[in-house]
């Protein structure tokens, strides 16, 4: 199969031909037919995760099963499915209480094994972690979901627990952040988008965001509590920075909730937050970390009946030569939205 391999840490990725993976017996071989690029994706290849090498990354994913394990039992060849990017072991307690993306011996795609950027994937523990997609729903669209656009949905809806009408700031308006500025407003809230990205910002207002501010120096703390008059209930760092998660906290009003879903690689040391704050203003401050498949139905729900588009999410589809490119610089990309994989092209 064709697939982009990384030799080593900050390697340069390139387009190989590569065995197709063995089928585990739980588990599944699935035809990608679309995948995401994540800032994730970016991080393995950075160095910010214990990876293998050679590598394939990619871990938001959609396609056909093209061959199934003697052990699985509830899918077959030809299913079209989805699945999260954590996939539980199935057999733990987490697991079997429906909390697969906390399993301690769970499996990552593109992370722990060889991913989705190339034609073939094999997948894990079929028969907890997959997720049919509807008939109706594109595979590109199914692909958003696996990382980006159901980590948003669990930050805010099962972590935060979001209630209507309450303010909720979205620091940064890539995948993540966008996807939250619509699940929000879907929602009931009433959103703040903080990021450096003019175009970001745009597209922000269009999915819903009442007010969009810049972080071009500006103390985006004050800002916040200047258009809420106390402070965002909740808060969301979709980026993963020491400042930007700083400043989600410090824009909270007291009881505020904070969801962390942006990666904070302690490359520097561990980054330093305002805990001061947390303690007098009894902040909670919550990690988010995807979405189980057990989750998935109400998220697909609002999907199919229109509620929920994350199609109008996706800027751009590449192919696996620009998505090698692409890889490296991702961290920089001025991409208000999220670029999509179509391994065939």
């Amino acid at each position: 199969m064709r697939a982009v391999v990384v030799e080593a840490v900050q390697g340069r990725p390139e387009v190989r031909s590569v065995p197709v993976p063995a089928v585990p017996s739980d588990g599944v071989l699935v035809q990608v037919k679309a995948t995401g690029m994540c800032r994730s994706d970016w991080h393995a290849w950075a160095g910010h995760d214990e990876i293998a090498f050679p590598h394939v990354p990619g871990h938001e994913l959609a396609g056909l099963i093209v061959e199934v394990g003697s052990d699985v039992r509830r899918w077959a060849v030809g299913d079209r499915v989805t699945v999260p990017f954590v996939c539980g072991c199935g057999r733990c307690a987490w697991c079997l209480a429906g909390q697969t993306q906390v399993c301690p011996d769970q499996q990552q795609p593109g992370f722990t094994h060889w991913g989705s950027f190339a034609e073939y994937v094999a997948l894990h523990a079929a028969d907890v972690n997959l997720v049919a997609i509807p008939g109706d729903v594109a595979f590109t669209t199914a692909a958003s979901l696996g990382c980006r656009f159901a980590t948003a949905y669990r930050a805010l809806a099962g972590r935060a627990r979001l209630r209507p009408d309450e303010w909720v700031t979205v620091l940064g308006a890539g995948g993540v952040g966008l996807s939250a500025v619509m699940i929000a407003r879907a929602l009931g809230a009433r959103v703040i988008t903080v990021d450096r990205n003019p175009g970001a910002l745009a597209v922000a207002a269009r999915l819903g965001a009442e007010h969009t501010v810049a972080a071009d120096g500006t103390d985006i703390p004050a800002a916040i509590r200047d258009l809420t008059g106390e402070g965002s209930h909740v808060a969301v760092d979709a980026v993963g920075s020491e400042q930007t998660s700083a400043d989600a906290i410090l824009g909270l009003r007291r009881h505020g909730r904070h969801v962390q879903v942006g990666l904070l690689p302690p490359v520097e040391g561990h980054p330093r937050l305002p805990m001061d704050r947390v303690i007098a203003w009894e902040l909670d401050v919550l990690g988010s970390h995807g979405m189980a498949a057990t989750d998935y139905p109400s998220m697909m729900r609002l999907i199919e009946d229109g509620t929920l588009r994350p199609d109008m999410l996706v800027e751009r589809t590449i192919g696996l030569e620009q998505a090698a490119e692409l890889l490296p610089v991702f961290d920089q990309a001025p991409v208000a939205g999220m670029t999509m994989i179509d391994p065939t092209r």
